[in-house]
């Protein structure tokens, strides 16, 4: 018997991002409006692939952290709105280098640029949008907002290659996998809450409650995403449910679950994750191994830990109606599972 998670909550949690969703609707529109003009080039396949994972219906929730939190220190200029381009920019070349890493055939519910134009133009489109995504951050003249989020690209990179090196190993510890996310997803997350009071030229510890509740944030993200994976639905994920278990990813309800399994279990699990042998009758029997050790519970519980230190990073700060939305943002992140 499979694990099912009921994904009811989690769309009565998407409301919770209202708050986020109308502070930041007007500059959103100009972000929105300056993505899709830098996303323009003479190269007809550039805007082609682009623009297909653009405009796939994505929540932008990582620009409208940067706008967000740059707003509610007061900022008054334009420059948050190419760092909140800059960021998704970002965003979305990871996502068509991870397709290709990762031979996704789906993403948000559409066949990913891959599918369509190969990897090399995925690869290639993706370097296009890391560019522009420096021309914009250049275009500001913040040395401090340049570097946050270069060196959060570099984080990142190093975090798809450390990925690689865990790829169907069974011997990741749980440690090891969260310095993989906090690479990965967290990195991302972190630099785009930063850059916002970087830019209003808040306070150092302004900068550091931003930027802790970013990495967390991310974190319970991601971990969210790992459970989802094994319990949620093809619409609620925008990919096929199970895919990290049929491309042997190595994510936490794995290492829970063959961690706290009999010898025969981890047998099992080395079947399937080192050689391959994950069809869907096999992903049953994984779901019924997570669901005895307790494994996308713990997984969800680690999500909320993470939340909690996010939701305590802005604790000090004065309240607001963004510093509301901000929290708001952590109980939808998750919330998408109850």
């Amino acid at each position: 018997m499979g694990v099912v998670l009921s994904m009811e909550e989690g769309k009565r949690g998407a409301a919770s991002i209202a708050a986020l969703v109308n502070l930041t609707r007007a500059d959103m529109g100009r972000v929105n409006e300056l993505i899709l003009s830098k996303a323009g080039s003479d190269v007809e396949m550039i805007p082609e692939v682009a623009n297909h994972l653009i405009s796939s219906g994505g929540k932008r929730l990582r620009p409208m952290l940067t706008l967000a939190s740059a707003q509610m220190f007061g900022y008054s200029g334009d420059s948050h709105v190419k760092l909140a381009a800059s960021v998704e920019f970002m965003h979305t070349a990871t996502l068509l280098h991870d397709d290709v890493v990762d031979e996704s055939g789906l993403r948000r519910g559409k066949q990913t640029a891959r599918m369509i134009w190969g990897n090399q133009a995925s690869v290639l489109v993706g370097d296009f949008l890391l560019g522009q995504a420096f021309r914009m951050m250049v275009e500001v003249g913040s040395l401090d907002c340049l570097d946050i989020l270069s060196a959060a690209a570099t984080v990142i990179a190093e975090g798809e290659v450390m990925q690689l090196g865990v790829a169907k190993n069974l011997e990741t510890t749980e440690d090891d996998y969260l310095s993989v996310i906090k690479a990965k997803t967290a990195a991302l997350f972190s630099a785009a809450a930063e850059v916002g009071p970087v830019i209003a030229e808040a306070g150092r510890t302004d900068r550091a409650a931003l930027r802790s509740y970013g990495v967390n944030l991310g974190l319970a993200f991601q971990l969210i995403d790992d459970a989802l994976d094994y319990g949620g639905s093809a619409q609620d994920l925008g990919k096929n449910v199970g895919d990290d278990f049929r491309e042997g990813k190595v994510t936490l309800p794995v290492i829970l679950s063959y961690r706290r399994g009999s010898g025969e279990e981890r047998a099992f699990w080395r079947r399937a994750i080192e050689q391959n042998e994950s069809g869907d009758t096999e992903l049953e029997h994984a779901l019924g191994l997570m669901a005895k050790h307790g494994a996308i519970g713990d997984t969800v519980a680690r999500a909320r830990h993470f939340g909690g230190i996010a939701r305590d990073a802005l604790a000090p700060l004065r309240n607001s109606p963004h510093k509301t939305a901000l929290l708001d943002v952590i109980e939808f992140c998750v919330n998408r599972v109850n």
